[in-house]
């Protein structure tokens, strides 16, 4: 009788072991797959960046995903969701995507950004990637000029930028 009382604590545990798991991975924002790449230092040794050569383009996701046929980028924010997610957060995620059907040979149909309160599934569209590329002209364009003016008026943004001591342009706050 003891040996069944312990077979069925023993499978008990293993059933909550399994619910608390998959609870995890669901609050975790990533998708149900193998996490074959991560820039999260407490996993490990960090692994080297993705490149594009022709793009001259080069990043670090927090993780790759494969699920299925595709590897699927996904960027972790702290911050709380906005309504939609910000421009620059779709375009960094959109190089995320482009850096991996560059190293992969396959598109990915999606990368997600997981906020600290929501999760977006963004997809990888032509439009984005069209302006992905847009940008990329843009900043090989601003790269060759003398002098580049700040593309914002957010303080915050301004207060916490690393180049903040140097710039003539600097929002007095």
């Amino acid at each position: 009788m003891l040996m069944i009382w312990a077979a069925l604590i023993l499978l008990l545990i293993g059933v909550i072991a399994l619910w608390w798991a998959t609870r995890q991975r669901k609050r975790s924002g990533l998708p149900g797959g193998r996490v074959i790449y991560t820039d999260a230092s407490l996993w490990g040794k960090v692994e080297k960046p993705l490149y594009d050569e022709t793009l001259k383009l080069t990043g670090k996701p927090d993780y790759l995903v494969e699920t299925g046929d595709y590897v699927l980028p996904v960027e972790v924010k702290s911050a709380w969701a906005p309504t939609t997610p910000y421009p620059g957060h779709l375009f960094q995620l959109a190089a995320y995507c482009q850096l991996v059907e560059k190293t992969f040979g396959r598109t990915p149909p999606y990368g997600i950004l997981q906020y600290r309160n929501r999760t977006f599934a963004i997809d990888f569209t032509p439009e984005l990637q069209t302006g992905l590329m847009e940008i990329l002209a843009d900043i090989r364009k601003d790269e060759k000029r003398s002098e580049v003016h700040r593309s914002h008026e957010d303080p915050d943004r301004c207060r916490r930028c690393g180049y903040r001591s140097s710039c003539n342009q600097k929002l007095e706050q």
